[in-house]
């Protein structure tokens, strides 16, 4: 499977407030660009904290894009995919609606009353790792459903998890003409962080994009 990360940050690196609140870092011209990515991709996947504090849809915003998928024999919209080791995605979430195709990947901890219930709600589960999902085994089991090309959205702790299991392949950064601040503020890579073995990236390109840049990355 071929992972593709993209996310906007502003100029500080950080994702959102430190009350978890979004901001407008990018654009127009960058949603478009975002919208394209999405279009390209089989599954668009974010972590469960995005889940619950954006209520995020992950659908395409152009019907035109959707319109070209259903022409080449694919669904009009990519599947969706969460990360929630606990099973936490709210039955009525946005993600969970019949416009696409959404896999909810967890852990063999979470509470099976609460795996039974999204089941209900039309996920597709997916049980990885014992007490937080194996990405490397949930991606395996989601290549075999034809996942074979990876958009993730975010949150920080997805992202460093993805980069610790060296599962990402590229990275597409929006860096906005903010400052955001708050050394609890999310960023692109929260958890444990690295203490060594840090993982390295290529430049490859760079491109003005509204008020900021795309700074485009192999890994």
């Amino acid at each position: 499977m071929y992972v593709h990360v993209n996310a906007a940050v502003s100029v500080d690196g950080k994702l959102s407030t430190r009350r978890r609140e979004q901001v407008a870092i990018s654009g127009p011209e960058d949603f478009d660009r975002v919208d394209r990515v999405r279009a390209a991709a089989d599954a668009v996947m974010v972590g469960v904290g995005t889940v619950l504090a954006d209520d995020p849809h992950l659908t395409l915003d152009e019907d035109d894009r959707r319109v070209q998928r259903l022409r080449s024999g694919r669904d009009g919209f990519p599947a969706r995919v969460v990360a929630d080791s606990r099973a936490r995605t709210p039955t009525d979430a946005r993600i969970l609606d019949d416009e696409a195709t959404t896999y909810v990947l967890v852990s063999e901890d979470a509470s099976a009353d609460d795996v039974s219930a999204l089941r209900s709600a039309g996920a597709g589960i997916v049980t990885a790792g014992t007490e937080r999902v194996d990405l490397a085994e949930a991606f395996d089991e989601l290549e075999a459903e034809g996942v074979e090309r990876l958009m993730v959205e975010g949150g920080g702790e997805l992202l460093f998890s993805l980069f610790a299991a060296d599962l990402v392949d590229e990275l597409t950064l929006y860096v906005g003409s903010i400052v955001v601040g708050g050394r609890d503020a999310p960023t692109l890579a929260d958890g444990e962080g690295f203490l060594d073995g840090f993982p390295e990236l290529d430049l490859v390109d760079v491109a003005r994009v509204d008020d900021g840049a795309v700074l485009s990355y192999e890994v």
